[in-house]
């Protein structure tokens, strides 16, 4: 392949962003000290320079659609963050809906509570297994380009690059396609119970 698919791999799992409980603010945040946070935290996640991780209006609407709880007196406490670390993860992936169903009882039921685990505890424990994931996903990832480097080998080389580059575009896709079904699924399990609680 023309591309250096390999390199883009290593490079991407090198540069997942993932914040630390810790390094969030423990002090409340007004609005613009919560989009720098975020702009500085998540930065290697853009795709373009001038896209922007969390806007003013996100946020707005966030808390109107009830993904978010509202901020108390315009400022944003940790647990705000860490609602909207998550939103920022699951919006390329799943509906508005999707999102407030996923998210409705851990802010009803972990959202300044005095429940045995905090929210923080929780992202800290769904984190921990992400960091896990990474060593996976590469030899996933490897295991994909290994794949798509194997066919249209017959064909010249211009046809080929091409080739084996949309091929691993294919299988990536499918294998997306296939984990959101199963997220969608599961998030219509979770509404189902979260109905028939109320």
């Amino acid at each position: 392949m023309s591309i250096n698919t390999q390199k883009l791999i290593d490079e991407l799992i090198d540069n997942i962003s993932i914040i630390n409980s810790e390094e969030i603010p423990s002090i409340d945040l007004y609005m613009d000290q919560v989009t720098t946070f975020m702009e500085k935290h998540l930065s290697s996640s853009k795709r373009y320079e001038d896209d922007k991780i969390l806007t003013k209006t996100m946020i707005n609407n966030y808390a109107k659609n009830h993904l978010l709880p509202p901020p108390d007196k315009k400022r944003y406490s940790k647990e705000h963050v860490i609602m909207l670390i998550f939103i920022y993860y699951f919006k390329n992936i799943m509906s508005i809906n999707d999102i407030k169903t996923l998210l409705g009882p851990l802010a009803d039921n972990y959202f300044k509570s005095s429940h045995d685990s905090s929210l923080e505890d929780i992202y800290d424990e769904i984190f921990s297994l992400e960091k896990d994931r990474q060593m996976n996903l590469s030899e996933e990832l490897s295991k994909c380009l290994e794949q798509s480097c194997n066919v249209f080998s017959d064909r010249k080389e211009s046809d080929r690059d091409f080739l084996q580059l949309f091929s691993l575009i294919c299988i990536l896709t499918y294998d997306t396609y296939i984990r959101k079904q199963l997220i969608e699924k599961i998030i219509d399990e979770i509404s189902k119970m979260t109905n028939s609680d109320k």
